[in-house]
């Protein structure tokens, strides 16, 4: 090849890149907010999710939007780093209110949806270092249940002080997340997923790191000098870091096919929720709006979440759902 013909491909090349990032930071959001590093080619999720920062079926739509739009465009994007917008609060996890909604009804295919999104979700971040992504995340505030699950498949787990986790719906007799049992037995073992999950307790960042399942502890403060840290020290070697990622995964291997039997299992067993159950779980959610400070949602929950519903249902038939338009 002439050097024109190499200059002219390298332009176009480059005129590609422009266009496809264009397309993916110029998409409508309504829960996150994304943030572009060239130099880094770093792309920077912020999540707040409304009325409760949860994963809402409109909020994960959105996230599996920017997953796909990242997958679309390979080699565009290095680093994927998640973070939250909502102060005290990472992710509550679970959408409580959508639950009681669907399992009132028993409305086992709509659960089951539900968690086919979630999994796959955490599927795409678990094959990451395969499409020459490397991904950070950065917990400031409250992560619980299904919000520390989706924390663990990302290759840099980075906590501030007084942030905290754990799996209390046990606690509450209701049912443990889709993932929970896979990711923390292969970051902690057998033994401390027995212990952490079945205690529904909550635990502080320096417990969760000396159980393996956070990277990095930092004060109050400081997550975003933690963030820069790891992008300056991956960045040079990333192409060594993410092949030996990914050996590690297949090391300890987790199979989709398993996520999907969980996902059975889990929708099996919310449906045996007793109607307690189901009423504590309303009043939690009830909790988690007034934490966000939208306490004029309360009223009109059950309406949003049968909207964000439909509006997946009519995704699964026709591939097309606007969820920026949403409420």
């Amino acid at each position: 090849m002439s050097a024109d013909a190499m200059t002219s491909a390298d332009s176009m090349t480059r005129m590609d890149s422009t266009a496809r990032l264009a397309a993916l930071m110029t998409r409508r959001y309504k829960y996150l907010r994304l943030e572009w590093r060239a130099e880094m080619s770093a792309l920077r999720v912020h999540t707040c999710v409304k009325p409760i920062q949860c994963y809402s079926l409109a909020g994960i739509a959105e996230m599996q939007r920017v997953l796909d739009d990242i997958a679309a465009s390979p080699g565009l994007v290095r680093h994927l780093v998640l973070s939250s917008d909502v102060s005290g609060v990472f992710n509550f996890g679970g959408d409580l209110s959508l639950f009681v909604l669907l399992i009132r009804a028993r409305d086992a295919e709509s659960l089951r949806m539900y968690g086919r999104r979630c999994i796959d979700m955490v599927w795409w971040l678990e094959n990451a270092s395969s499409r020459g992504v490397h991904t950070t995340v950065l917990v400031q505030g409250d992560t619980l249940g299904g919000g520390l699950e989706s924390v663990m498949p990302f290759h840099k787990v980075i906590f501030e002080r007084s942030a905290q986790a754990g799996f209390p719906e046990v606690l509450f007799n209701l049912f443990p997340g889709m993932g929970a049992w896979n990711f923390v037995i292969r970051k902690a073992g057998f033994s401390i997923a027995n212990r952490m999950i079945l205690s529904g307790k909550l635990y502080t960042a320096e417990q969760l790191q000396r159980r393996h399942l956070v990277d990095v502890v930092v004060d109050d403060g400081e997550g975003e000098a933690a963030i820069e840290s790891v992008l300056r020290t991956v960045n040079p070697r990333l192409r060594g870091t993410l092949a030996a990622l990914e050996a590690r995964r297949l090391a300890a291997p987790i199979t989709y096919e398993m996520l999907l039997a969980i996902v059975d299992q889990w929708t099996a067993t919310a449906l045996t929720l007793a109607d307690r159950d189901l009423r504590l779980m309303e009043r939690l959610a009830r909790a988690q709006v007034r934490k966000a400070g939208d306490a004029t949602a309360e009223g009109a929950m059950a309406e949003i979440k049968r909207f964000e519903l439909d509006s997946a249902w009519g995704e699964e038939h026709t591939g097309i759902t606007e969820w920026s338009d949403l409420g």
